[in-house]
Order: C-alpha cells, then structure tokens, then sequence
C-alpha cells in the first residue's frame, strides 16, 4: 500500500468540471503527453506550464463533475500530478482516478498555493502549513489498485 507522498500544492475551487479539466476538442487522443498541456486551459491558460512533476492538486467540493470521461484523468496523470485531495469528489471521476492510479483523497483543505504538503496513508493524515487534517484510509483493494499504477496493472500482476 501507500505510504507517504510529498508534494507542492496546486490549489483549485468548487465545481471543477471534467470540461474544465481537458477541453471537449481534445478529445481525439489518449495520450496523456498530448492532453497534459491543455489542462484546465480556458480557465488558467498558463497552468500546465507551472505544475510540476510531483504536485498534488487541492481542490473544493464535487471535483470532477460533469461527463465521464476518462480524459481528465489521463490528462492530470499526464501532468505527474501524485494526488488530488478535494473536499468531494464525483463518482465517477473518483473512480476514474483509482482505475488510473491516482491516488484521491477526500478532505477539507485551507491551503496555499505552491506550499508543501504531505501525505501519510499509513497514518491518514495530511500536514500542510501550519494545519494537519485526518481522512479515511482506503479499502487495501483500492490501495493496492494504486500501488500497482491502475486496475489494469493490478489485474495483470493477480494473473486473473
């Protein structure tokens, strides 16, 4: 399982939508190098040039909402994003984050941009400024989902 990632913060609001995330018109691909550029483009243009490998999104409530598509997952993995913590998650975006290896978590957090921030999953607690935050440990199927990079990693390494 998890143990502890470490990161700088990308803070995000309420409502982010999978539209929002990777536009409709870049649709036609799958590739995570090719969609990682147009994130959340129309409404931050410059800021998929400043996220760096290792950061870790923190977002308010109903992240994720809109379609179901796989894209904004794909593309925020593309990105390297380590993890997204937001108050609330869609459904179907959080279970396209564990399908895809992305750890999620949900949690309220008041934090700053571009500050540290880290996670420890043994503990469930995220340290970030000057606050600490609890949140629920995973199921171990859905952390060992993760661990192994997505669903079709950990199915292939079960040998189903």
């Amino acid at each position: 399982m998890l143990n502890k990632i470490e990161g700088r913060i990308i803070v995000l609001g309420d409502n982010v939508d999978t539209d929002q995330i990777i536009p409709a018109k870049y649709l036609n691909t799958s590739d995570p190098e090719k969609l990682a550029p147009h994130f959340m483009e129309n409404e931050y243009p410059d800021l998929a040039k400043t996220i760096k490998k290792g950061d870790i999104i923190v977002a308010g409530k109903n992240f994720g909402s809109g379609s179901s598509r796989e894209h904004a997952v794909i593309t925020i993995k593309g990105l390297g994003v380590s993890c997204i913590i937001a108050e609330s998650f869609a459904r179907i975006f959080f279970r396209n984050g564990i399908n895809n290896g992305i750890p999620l978590i949900e949690a309220k957090i008041n934090a700053e941009n571009f500050g540290n921030i880290k996670i420890d999953f043994d503990k469930s607690t995220i340290t970030y400024g000057s606050g600490i935050e609890h949140f629920n440990r995973y199921p171990e199927f859905l952390g060992k989902i993760i661990e192994k990079g997505g669903l079709i990693n950990y199915v292939v390494s079960e040998k189903w």
